[in-house]
């Protein structure tokens, strides 16, 4: 005979059931789901389908980062210096320029007449000795026309003169009225032909250029120095419309790359431009400058603490880039689209798993702006996932324990 069991007995079956059922419904939930899972990026998948993906239209091109590859970039990436870029110039001190300062000093030979002069002697002509006649002139400014007064031959063009031919003008002109005339003409303030120094030096100031032809350590050091270490200091001279940098360290390490300065040069001094960002499956996720000397691609992976053991998948470490069409192949080059610069957008993949991964990190350069980012393991999302699940289950078994 069938014994029929309380009620409240059926209620906390039923409701058990009922719990098991939500339970099961979850857990369909969160499978159905798994693919919204959070991650720190894009999977190592994702990204080497985006060369065949359109984003805004435009193609990413993936690259693997072999060896071909690297020497490729390497050889794009070897920058011009000072010397290749700007050459030397002529020393720019002789030269005159609006605002400077001029004085000049005229000699006439006995007798001399038009600027006046002694005798020595008796009044009678044959026992008497002339001396010649010294006139330094006021000092002068050069004026906004590029002209100095002289007396008794009016205004003289001086800008974009030597001293010399300034010199030589003045005693032409003078021939005619003066005995033999010398001239000599000193510049006292340098106004037109000046370097101009900012950035990260002791002070920032315009420094004169003198016949001696100072050259680009001589300017430094006339300003007291970089404030920072010479190896993570960079030098920028813009001349023109030319701007060029290069580190500190290699200026003083190559006597050709210590260019003679040009008027109107500014150099500005930078403590470390430069830097890239460290993004996904990485122990520091952060923005990291770099010196101008450069950075390897494994140093990078050094300075940002390495790959997370429990995260990261070393076949998926990707360098975002726009790059210069110099360092990809011809046929990429000839079908990948541009930014307005000119730069192609680019996705280096490095496999680490496979040890010659290493060397070519050795060589392979990081530039300013770079993203380094890792992607997430397989293992990593599953693990994830199971976590996930595991806890929600274990919740609501214990929440229809309870009831």
């Amino acid at each position: 005979m069938e014994i029929e069991q309380p009620l409240s007995t059926k209620q906390t079956r039923g409701t058990a059931g009922r719990a098991s059922s939500a339970a099961l419904f979850a857990l369909a939930l969160a499978i159905s789901g798994c693919s919204s899972l959070g991650g720190s990026g894009p999977s190592t998948g994702r990204i080497a389908k985006a060369g065949k993906t359109t984003v805004e239209n435009a193609n990413i091109q993936v690259i693997n980062l072999d060896d071909g590859a690297a020497r490729r970039v390497i050889a794009a990436n070897q920058s011009s210096g000072f010397f290749e870029a700007l050459g030397n110039v002529a020393p720019a001190g002789t030269v005159l320029g609006l605002g400077d300062t001029l004085q000049v000093t005229i000699w006439e030979a006995p007798p001399a007449l038009l600027f006046g002069g002694t005798s020595v002697g008796n009044s009678s002509s044959t026992s008497s000795v002339y001396t010649g006649a010294t006139s330094t002139l006021p000092e002068q400014m050069v004026d906004d026309a590029g002209q100095i007064s002289i007396p008794y031959i009016g205004l003289i063009k001086v800008d974009g003169r030597t001293t010399k031919q300034v010199d030589a003008d003045i005693a032409r002109r003078l021939g005619g009225l003066a005995h033999s005339p010398q001239v000599v003409t000193r510049i006292i303030k340098n106004s037109s032909a000046n370097v101009t120094v900012i950035g990260d030096t002791a002070t920032s100031a315009r420094v004169p250029l003198t016949p001696k032809g100072e050259r680009l350590l001589d300017i430094l050091a006339a300003v007291g120095g970089a404030r920072q270490p010479v190896s993570k200091t960079t030098v920028q001279i813009t001349r023109g419309d030319t701007v060029v940098s290069m580190p500190l360290q290699r200026v003083v390490q190559d006597p050709r790359q210590n260019i003679v300065m040009k008027a109107d040069d500014v150099v500005n001094v930078m403590f470390q431009p430069y830097s890239f960002t460290a993004l996904g499956a990485v122990t520091n996720n952060a923005e990291i400058p770099f010196e101008g000397t450069g950075l390897t691609l494994s140093q990078a992976l050094g300075r940002m603490g390495g790959l997370r053991d429990d995260r990261a998948d070393v076949r998926g470490v990707f360098i975002f880039r726009l790059e210069d069409p110099s360092a990809l192949p011809l046929e990429l080059v000839n079908t990948a689209p541009r930014t307005p610069d000119g730069k192609v957008p680019v996705i280096y993949r490095l496999n680490l798993s496979d040890p010659a991964g290493f060397f070519i990190a050795q060589s392979f350069p990081v530039l300013n702006r770079d993203v380094l980012y890792v992607s997430n393991a397989p293992a990593a999302d599953l693990q994830k996932f199971v976590s996930m699940i595991s806890s929600m289950t274990f919740s609501i078994i214990g929440v229809a324990k309870t009831i």
